[in-house]
């Protein structure tokens, strides 16, 4: 497959409206949810981006029905699943594909996988998955790569040793079909974890506590099929917050759901000096922009940090360090929970960025600066946006490679941006 390039002009004004697309992190455990009944699981705001894609791929490969019934609208059925093993290919390409592993071992009884793909943003741990699922009942086997198999599964008191959300999402699907109650704690409580809940409770599920970090799930005999609307991607959105704060011109991101922004608002616009306000379901950030770090109290460096919901998103990081490399002050960078979300920086740096790496956890940024553009490649997801970020508020041209991992993660990318005036092109 050719990884492709966007081939931007920066230093252009953007100004329009912009959809967010839906919930990439939620549409996947949403698609994985169809294995758990043989009824039809319609879902409406589907995005259309590599990531799904390959999900669909893997749930087609095991033998569940999965139809588009318009360009956000998708209908998966697993009448029979045929198999208990997933491609290992299609599997190494996304790591949301880690989400079927729940729902197969309650609807099959048995899963066979290997380590799953995604992001090479540093380990990712499936402990915290399989811990948690032997203690619903199932029992682990290592080969080649991991066997999990059960014979019937029941419920239990599980504490997770991290609040992972697809590990979360995993034990919620499959003890929604378990023998007797599940309570979890430690549980991650991200929006996307929040819709899925909610599609399961639909389906027939009993699961309490939604939002918290404990949740009570109720295991019944089956579920049915229902419809279900993904939410807006807050990632896409904080993306676009990023992108307006370092480019003139007023941007109105429409359809937004404000409860689900509060921390991302408060760091970009009370740490970074963005303006923006809320209009309704519309987050419009405004034209004109005097970004300034602001110090803690005493003139200390403030920090930005990164923490499970409802603190300050790890995929958003990349886009306040860009921002911040526009605004007047010193702030220190603190990516806490992946050990390679930072290196991409040195991209930033060559494009004229005062940036100081201080491990692969902290960096501090010296703003503002004024980046040249540079010939980039993309290596991750969220680096990916960041660069193009980077490329819009640069002077001059920049060559962006690899963006197959932008694709993955942002729909119809280049089209958003051209809509907003960017001077940006495929090729």
């Amino acid at each position: 497959m050719p990884l492709g390039q966007l081939i931007i002009e920066g230093g252009h004004s953007l100004q329009g409206r912009v959809v967010p697309s839906g919930n990439k992190n939620a549409a996947m455990p949403l698609l994985a949810a169809s294995l758990l009944t043989d009824e039809p699981l319609i879902l409406h705001n589907v995005p259309r981006i590599g990531d799904v894609q390959t999900v669909i791929s893997l749930m087609a490969d095991l033998g569940v029905e999965v139809v588009e019934e318009g360009e956000h609208r998708m209908s998966a059925q697993a009448r029979q699943v045929c198999k208990t093993s997933l491609d290992v290919e299609l599997f190494s390409q996304a790591r949301g594909s880690i989400t079927l592993i729940g729902p197969m071992l309650a609807r099959l009884g048995r899963v066979d996988l290997l380590s799953p793909g995604g992001d090479r943003i540093g380990r990712r741990r499936l402990d915290t998955h399989l811990l948690a699922l032997e203690a619903l009942g199932g029992k682990l086997v290592q080969n080649d790569g991991f066997t999990l198999k059960a014979d019937g599964l029941h419920g239990a008191d599980i504490l997770l040793d991290e609040a992972s959300v697809t590990a979360t999402e995993n034990v919620i699907m499959a003890a929604s079909l378990a023998k007797g109650t599940t309570v979890l704690r430690n549980a991650a409580s991200e929006p996307h974890v929040q819709d899925l809940c909610h599609c399961l409770n639909q389906m027939g599920a009993h699961i309490s506590g939604i939002g918290s970090n404990t949740l009570t799930v109720e295991g019944v005999d089956r579920l049915r099929g229902t419809e279900f609307t993904i939410s807006p991607d807050y990632m896409e959105v904080g993306s676009f917050l990023g992108l307006g704060a370092v480019t003139p011109g007023e941007i109105r991101i429409q359809g937004v759901v404000p409860e689900h922004l509060r921390m991302i608002c408060m760091v970009f616009g009370d740490r970074l000096g963005v303006r923006m306000r809320l209009e309704g379901r519309d987050l419009v950030v405004e034209g004109e922009q005097d970004l300034r770090i602001r110090p803690d109290v005493g003139g200390v460096v403030p920090k930005i940090d990164d923490a499970p919901w409802p603190a300050f998103p790890t995929d958003l990081m990349t886009i306040a360090l860009v921002v911040a490399t526009q605004a007047q002050g010193t702030v220190l960078i603190h990516e806490k929970m992946y050990d390679g979300r930072l290196y991409f920086v040195d991209r930033l740096i060559s494009m004229g960025a005062q940036i100081i790496v201080c491990d692969p956890h902290r960096a501090v940024v010296v703003g503002p600066s004024r980046l040249q553009g540079q010939p980039l490649s993309s290596p991750d997801i969220r680096a990916g946006m960041a660069l193009v970020i980077a490329a819009l508020c640069a002077e001059g041209r920049s060559v962006i490679g690899n963006i197959i991992q932008i694709d993955r993660g942002y729909e119809r990318l280049d089209d958003k941006l051209r809509a907003l005036g960017a001077h940006i092109e495929r090729r």
